[in-house]
């Protein structure tokens, strides 16, 4: 047995190869740049309208822009994925088009010309009647047909062979056993080449391409791959950075130690190399040393770190949180640069402090993330964030207070008063304080009117049992005015369908509840289902990255000041924030869900829920919340007082208890017919799934 090599004459097998190659390496990156262009949906949101700008704007969209497109796609990338698509098309045109050769099986019976029922008699008869006429002595080749006296013999060959594989035995049994008179053939195997790419010489280049695509290109792609994710960690700063990030992790950390922390950084050294780390750097520190933004402790620390970069991210760190003008094209282009990287660094450090489930670590992550958004220090008032609000305007409106004001709280004053704090000389103008009031009017502030637990389909919260934390809450940017009131129905969460396995599990959204049938069962809006609600982008002039705010919903046990449930981060929503003009709030009553395992033991668990946004200062929401968990068998027999204690509606107890406001069971009517063959209620469906517990914080 043999094996024989054939070229790909006829092109029928190199367009599956190339179509192969080609989208090993298509494929992949094509699912790249899409899904990196999906890494923030709300990119493609518009910003809170305003025209301000402040001294740096510049610095800081160049510095935008030039993070796009470094995070974004290259255009040589997107050449290649075209190429590489219209490459896979035209060979799926290629395998379309081109017929491939047949391979026939070799049929005595149709060499011979005969049927297979023909007898031994009419087989020998055939078989002579054809070597006569094609004996290689005695036929001749047809000129018109373009025929060989090569051709002849062949075909006198296939006759002798095909009358013997119907009369010798052992011919026969290769013909059965084999499918060929001659026995077992050798192996054919067909190179997806072309002959001519590898004849006269060429075969060594094909053999260096080989070898550059398979033995050079893909092991450096799949080891640089797997070096960078050893390199980095889960929240993609430098898995070093990480290390050191954990060395800093104190459990008494505030705001202004997780920013001491994140200058330790190897992301700074690779920004600040050789004579870089030192160049600025005592212009830098007298500035910062002079300001009177920066606390005493935090200039000690500065003070105490080592020359180097990290003692010049440090500085810049604190240049930028203090709106520091250092008077040098560098240095400040330097200052913008440090935020983002110690913002990237900033998520590392909260990993760390969830893991260690303590509360103060945790908090001061957040509150560091939204002073970095913000360019506001550590402790600074949270006015900062008004647009041309300097130190001036913001003791103009606090005074004397040794407690700073909000946002909402300075906007909740009427506008008179405002403007009689604010406007005047060497503070706003006119214009400018309208261009605040318009800006602050804008910013996505969370109120929180609701927050409760339940379980989905059940009365009661049981041990271990699986419960849903729901937060209701509305947008109402500070200052809003004719903001409608609460109503019932926007409180209420309605279980979906127990078949609804999407629902249930939170892959889909569920429809807003505008009422109640007269059986007490929801009444939907019929409008589609809504798509996920994304809020414009973190308004942060000073801050060089375009950013998607976040709200991180946990639950801490403040006695022993843990984390008793950790976050659920919540990046869109289910209801419109904005009217079509981007501006005007819709206030549409918001659903936040969190879902944990409830506590092994019956009783009642009282915890503080945060609802901390990573982009705003003093945006965040605190208060109270009790989980009742009922012994299993005392929940049962609540359940079945209940249902004894409900009289029907048209009983006499049934209308006392309708006029008390108490519930009553509706009466069920059925068919005489049927009477005899069922018992029982309807099974309507129950609307108050919150009785398991409920902790309620009114707007305010």
């Amino acid at each position: 047995m043999s094996t024989d090599y054939a070229y790909d004459e006829e092109g029928h097998l190199w367009p599956f190869f190339v179509f192969t190659l080609t989208s090993i390496v298509t494929v992949p990156i094509t699912y790249s740049l899409i899904k990196s262009s999906r890494n923030d949906p709300a990119a493609a949101l518009k910003r809170i309208q305003t025209d301000y700008k402040h001294d740096q704007s510049a610095v800081v969209d160049t510095l935008r822009k030039s993070e796009k497109r470094k995070d974004g796609s290259k255009p040589w990338l997107i050449a290649l994925v075209i190429a590489g698509w219209a490459v896979m098309g035209y060979m799926i045109y290629l395998i379309k088009t081109t017929d491939a050769p047949v391979q026939h099986l070799w049929n005595p019976y149709d060499i011979l010309g005969i049927a297979e029922s023909a007898t031994e008699k009419q087989i020998k008869k055939t078989y002579k009647m054809l070597s006569l006429k094609f004996h290689p002595d005695k036929a001749r080749p047809d000129a018109s047909k373009n025929e060989t006296i090569d051709d002849l013999n062949r075909r006198y060959v296939e006759i002798s062979k095909a009358y013997q594989a119907l009369t010798d035995e052992d011919v026969r049994n290769n013909f059965i056993q084999f499918g060929n008179p001659d026995g077992k053939q050798g192996f054919s195997i067909n190179i997806a080449l072309p002959k001519a790419i590898v004849s006269d010489g060429n075969g060594k280049y094909i053999v260096l391409i080989y070898f550059a695509l398979f033995g050079v290109l893909l092991p450096y792609l799949v080891g640089s791959w797997w070096y960078g994710t050893l390199r980095r960690s889960k929240e993609g700063v430098l898995m070093e950075s990480a290390n050191r990030l954990f060395k800093e992790y104190q459990d008494n950390i505030d705001e202004g130690g997780v920013v001491a922390a994140l200058s330790s950084g190897q992301e700074f050294e690779n920004l600040f190399k050789g004579d870089k780390a030192d160049a600025g750097l005592s212009k830098i520190e007298s500035k910062v040393m002079a300001s009177d933004e920066l606390p005493p402790k935090e200039k000690k620390k500065l003070e105490d770190v080592e020359s180097g970069p990290r003692r010049k991210a440090l500085a810049l760190l604190w240049a930028y949180l203090g709106r520091i003008e250092l008077g040098d094209a560098t240095l400040e282009k330097a200052k913008f640069q440090v935020a983002p990287i110690a913002h990237a660094l900033n998520k590392s450090f909260n990993a760390i402090a969830l893991a260690y489930m303590n509360t103060a670590p945790l908090l001061a992550s957040y509150f560091a993330s939204q002073r970095l958004i913000q360019a506001i220090p550590p402790k600074a008032s949270p006015l900062y964030q008004l647009p041309h609000f300097n130190s001036a305007v913001v003791r103009a409106v606090e005074g004397d207070s040794r407690v700073h004001s909000t946002v909402q709280a300075f906007m909740d004053q009427p506008d008179a008063k405002r403007r009689s704090l604010v406007v005047g000389k060497g503070l706003l103008t006119d214009a400018q304080y309208k261009e605040t009031i318009a800006y602050a009017k804008q910013l996505p502030y969370l109120r929180v009117a609701k927050a409760f637990f339940k379980v989905t389909g059940e009365k009661f919260i049981i041990p271990s049992s699986l419960v849903t934390l729901v937060v209701k809450g509305r947008f109402v940017p500070p200052g809003s005015e004719k903001v409608p009131d609460v109503t019932p129905i926007d409180l209420e969460d309605i279980d979906p369908a127990e078949d609804d396995l999407d629902a249930i599990l939170g892959r889909k959204k569920t429809k807003k509840v505008v009422g109640k049938d007269e059986k007490g069962k929801p009444i939907y809006e019929e409008s589609a289902e809504s798509e996920d609600v994304y809020p414009p982008l973190a308004s942060s002039p000073y801050f060089a990255r375009d950013h998607s705010p976040r709200w991180h919903v946990f639950l801490t046990d403040s006695k022993q000041g843990r984390v008793a449930v950790p976050p659920f981060t919540f990046v869109s929503f289910d209801r419109p924030i904005y009217e079509s003009d981007g501006k005007t709030p819709t206030f549409a009553m918001q659903t936040m869900k969190a879902q944990f395992q409830a506590p092994p033991q019956a009783g009642h668990y009282t915890f503080v829920m945060h609802v901390v946004c990573d982009s705003y200062v003093g945006f965040d929401t605190k208060m109270e919340v009790t989980l009742v968990v009922e012994d299993a068998s005392r929940a049962a027999e609540m359940k079945d007082e209940e249902e004894i204690s409900e009289p029907e509606e048209d009983s006499i107890a049934g209308i006392m208890n309708a006029a008390k406001g108490a519930p009553t069971k509706q009466r069920v009517v059925k068919d005489e017919e049927d009477s005899d063959e069922e018992s029982g209620t309807d099974d309507d469906e129950d609307d108050d799934t919150s009785d398991t517990n409920t902790d309620t914080e009114p707007e305010n």
